[in-house]
């Protein structure tokens, strides 16, 4: 497995291997990774001939309060479980590769950027689409692999690759959990013990909405009054948002089911501790 730290390398290996009749996928990624991520490598693996998986803790997407300092970095683990995994390259830039001294472009959906994480962490989504637009110059992929986990982003980075007409394929690959039904996240590592166990309300929120859904639940306010008593159940966790939207838009819905638009997304944001935890669904 080759690392490349410069994006003139990751796009003339890019090339390469489009040369050689081979598709190229990429997963863009922070590090700290884990069997989500790995199943993402997977995908791509199964579905392209070239893999690359980018490294890049993105500091434009962290607010002046949350925990870019302390996001962990694993790099040598990383390669390792990217190698196995069957990724080809690891593109793991500094921050002058992908933020030149004085960059002043940044790339924005408007609208989409302020709903659900948006609303609550200003600015975030505008640093996402930043810079996975630079990872999709610097790598010209065919397809680019992201977790259903992150639902939001997703949305927003679709109409971004759709408004600029990238030609980038989004592949999205469903939530992995624990055994216990906490969704893997690279933040977990900052629960305590009994943090941990509180986390679980996320995951019990969502399930209980899926059963409720399945039997034929329909109501937004239903749905969502539900999730609800599964949280007041644990008050160690606080709410930052329970919202039933179309995936698409991410503007919420009066009926979950009856859109037309790819989905009603169900999705939680928490803080269990100092840790903010997302959680997802796809209802229909």
């Amino acid at each position: 497995m080759q690392i490349i730290r410069t994006v003139s390398e990751l796009r003339n290996w890019s090339r390469a291997q489009r040369a050689n009749d081979k598709t190229v996928g990429l997963v863009p990624t922070m590090g700290a990774l884990h069997e989500g991520h790995a199943s993402l490598i997977r995908a791509a693996r199964k579905e392209c001939g070239a893999v690359a998986a980018s490294i890049f803790v993105n500091p434009t997407q962290f607010g002046p309060n949350e925990d870019f300092s302390r996001y962990p970095r694993t790099f040598d683990a990383d390669c390792q479980l990217a190698e196995a995994e069957g990724a080809h390259v690891i593109f793991a830039p500094n921050v002058e590769e992908i933020y030149p001294q004085g960059a002043a472009t940044f790339v924005e959906v408007e609208g989409l950027s302020n709903r659900l994480d948006g609303a609550s962490r200003r600015g975030h989504f505008r640093g996402v689409t930043t810079v996975v637009s630079k990872l999709f110059l610097a790598a010209e992929p065919d397809r680019a692999y992201f977790g259903q986990k992150d639902a939001a982003q997703v949305s927003v980075l679709r109409r971004m690759t759709a408004d600029l007409r990238f030609g980038v394929e989004i592949r999205v690959c469903p939530i992995i959990r624990d055994a216990d039904g906490l969704a893997l996240s690279s933040r977990n590592v900052y629960l305590s013990a009994e943090e941990r166990k509180q986390a679980l309300t996320l995951s019990r929120a969502i399930r209980r909405v899926e059963a409720l859904f399945t039997k034929g639940v329909r109501d937004t306010a239903a749905l969502v009054s539900a999730a609800r008593e599964i949280f007041a159940a644990e008050p160690a966790v606080h709410i930052d948002y329970i919202a039933l939207v179309d995936w698409a838009t991410l503007q919420p819905v009066d009926f979950a089911g009856l859109d037309s638009n790819g989905g009603t997304l169900f999705a939680v944001a928490a803080y269990v501790g100092a840790t903010r935890l997302i959680d997802n669904t796809i209802l229909n």
